[in-house]
């Protein structure tokens, strides 16, 4: 690949990551995007892979939001096992930033549930008082998505039929989504803490 091609795809990477960072953008292709646009490059430009902005996310947010990047993940890591506590009878799974450690200044916690309908888990919601909304799912595969607002954070509670818990998501890369339960979110949180 030629000097100036690894620049042009650097500067992508670079800019997407401060996008995702700064303006909570959360779509990795959105943001690459963006940065084309920013950097004034015709959309015809080869983009860099999703793995590829990500390690520029986690080098951008070392140099540039180190210490409220630690605190902001464990603060969002620790609303999301409070509401798998709550939410265990649905097995609960924590996914994306927060769970990989990238969440940006605006992120939302991510939570995959299994039920044998939505409706299940709207009635446990409001049988407990906790308000919510609903969201257009980003999949196919999901059920639904009902959005748990806090003063300190938003949780998106996607909804998948049961038998799915046996198949590993991808993500919008391909490559299998990590996921957690609530054991883990919890080792997480205390490795962090030690």
């Amino acid at each position: 690949m030629p000097q100036w091609q690894d620049r042009t795809r650097a500067s992508i990477c670079d800019t997407a990551a401060r996008l995702i960072a700064e303006e909570g953008i959360s779509d990795y292709s959105q943001a690459k995007r963006k940065a084309l646009r920013q950097l004034g490059l015709p959309e015809s430009t080869p983009l860099p892979s999703n793995a590829e902005v990500e390690v520029a996310l986690r080098e951008w947010q070392a140099v540039f939001q180190d210490e409220e990047q630690i605190e902001r993940v464990e603060h969002l890591r620790r609303k999301a096992a409070e509401l798998m506590e709550i939410l265990q009878e649905f097995r609960p799974y924590l996914t994306g930033s927060v769970l990989d450690g990238t969440a940006g200044r605006y992120a939302e916690i991510d939570l995959q549930l299994f039920a044998d309908s939505a409706k299940e888990i709207e009635i446990f919601l409001l049988n407990r008082g906790i308000p919510y909304s609903h969201a257009t799912p980003r999949n196919d595969r999901a059920e639904a998505v009902l959005v748990v607002e806090s003063e300190d954070a938003v949780a998106n509670l996607v909804v998948y039929p049961t038998l799915d818990e046996r198949i590993t998501p991808k993500g919008r890369d391909g490559r299998p989504r990590e996921r957690a339960r609530l054991t883990a979110v919890q080792a997480l949180l205390t490795a962090n803490s030690a």
